[in-house]
């Protein structure tokens, strides 16, 4: 068949020496504020899944970054501009969300629910005035 190549395996090497530490950074203005993904050893599961929901306007819950509906609920959020935070839980963080069938997508706080759901939000119309009204994206 016509543009079809056959390629061979190639042996890739990647470097994985940690480079040598920079001075830390002046510390930083108490009224500056950032988000951690860091969970505190004595934080429960219930309280690290609600800080992450109300500190990020666009969350998606999956059991692995490489599932298939995560990738595509990711891809269809990034075509209208928005790139969503993704945090793998395990089975105890599960049983913690509102929809216990991971994808799940959070938006503004709110739970949207799994692949199906932001689909039909989407065809509906309404993804786009959605992620707007919470701030993800500008209109």
């Amino acid at each position: 068949m016509q543009g079809l190549r056959n390629f061979s395996n190639d042996d890739v090497s990647l470097d994985l020496m940690v480079p040598p530490t920079a001075p830390a950074p002046a510390p930083v203005s108490s009224a500056t504020t950032s988000t951690s993904l860091s969970f505190d050893e004595e934080e429960t599961s219930e309280s690290k899944i609600e800080r992450l929901i109300t500190e990020h306007p666009v969350i998606i819950f999956t059991r692995s970054s490489s599932c298939c509906m995560c990738h595509v609920m990711k891809k269809l959020l990034s075509t209208v501009g928005v790139h969503p935070t993704v945090i793998e839980v395990d089975e105890e963080e599960i049983a913690c969300l509102a929809v216990q069938t991971p994808p799940v997508l959070f938006i503004g706080g709110a739970c949207v629910g799994g692949f199906e759901s932001l689909v039909a939000l989407h065809l509906s119309g309404h993804l786009v005035s959605r992620l707007v009204e919470v701030g993800a994206l500008w209109a």
